[in-house]
């Protein structure tokens, strides 16, 4: 198996509240994983560790076999360095559930900023494959309005094509859906499905459970901080095993 990412024994606290608690998954290459459960039991959290935009307190972060973070044997997690730790999660992209795009630029600018920036790419270099990526959410027409003029579908979609120009390994989508009308959620979930079918390896926290059902390789159900239950998606859907699984998917579907 090819691990792209690999999680082990993860803690989390924010003060006293223990976020966390002990959470491992691998995921492999071309893997679309859903992760769901109830709000406040740690999905996003978990999403956001990956990625450093939070710090672990104990564990063990593996991405593409190289470590972002280990515990020593006092038990503190120890960090690589910072030109390290950008390396390393340069190879993630990340959505948001709201879509973080710059209001001053335009859709094509909002594109190739990130790639410019921190890639060091000419402008030349980079304007042709922002269009494409564009053309591949369906916004091409859409490249010099700025995101005041878009829906919050597009605004999303756009979001999806800026995290990838930097050409990441893995996208992480957190809830990329849920600050969405009912109506623009599936223009979303489309674009994601395109993915899959591409084989980008992807870790999806979704409360849309019918996306998961189909798209989805692996569902992860977490509940209190935990991985309660993580099987194919199909199965875990038609059979959960676990109580806490069967409750919250009778209280979804």
């Amino acid at each position: 198996m090819n691990t792209m990412i690999s999680a082990q024994d993860v803690h989390k606290r924010f003060g006293a509240l223990e976020v966390l608690k002990g959470v491992s998954l691998d995921v492999a290459k071309g893997e679309v994983i859903a992760v769901i459960g109830p709000s406040g039991s740690g999905k996003s959290t978990f999403l956001r560790c990956l990625n450093h935009l939070e710090t672990i307190d104990r564990g063990r972060v593996e991405i593409e076999g190289d470590a972002l973070v280990s515990t020593d044997e006092s038990g503190i997690a120890r960090y690589v360095a910072e030109p390290e730790i950008r390396r390393i999660c340069s190879r993630m992209g990340m959505v948001f559930q709201h879509f973080n795009l710059f209001p001053h630029l335009t859709v094509l600018d909002n594109i190739v900023e990130a790639p410019i920036t921190v890639k060091g790419m000419a402008r030349d270099e980079i304007l042709p494959k922002a269009e494409r990526l564009l053309a591949k959410v369906g916004l091409l027409d859409k490249r010099n309005v700025y995101p005041s003029r878009l829906s919050g579908g597009q605004k999303q979609r756009v979001a999806i094509a800026r995290a990838l120009a930097m050409e990441p390994d893995i996208m992480l989508f957190d809830e990329p859906t849920s600050a969405l009308d009912p109506e623009l959620t599936g223009e979303v979930l489309r674009t994601i499905r395109e993915l899959a079918e591409e084989r980008m390896t992807m870790l999806v926290v979704t409360h849309e459970m019918a996306f998961a059902r189909e798209v989805a390789s692996r569902a992860v159900f977490m509940d209190g901080g935990e991985i309660v239950e993580a099987r194919p998606a199909r199965e875990l859907f038609a059979s959960p095993e676990h109580p806490r699984t069967r409750a919250f998917l009778e209280n979804m579907l």
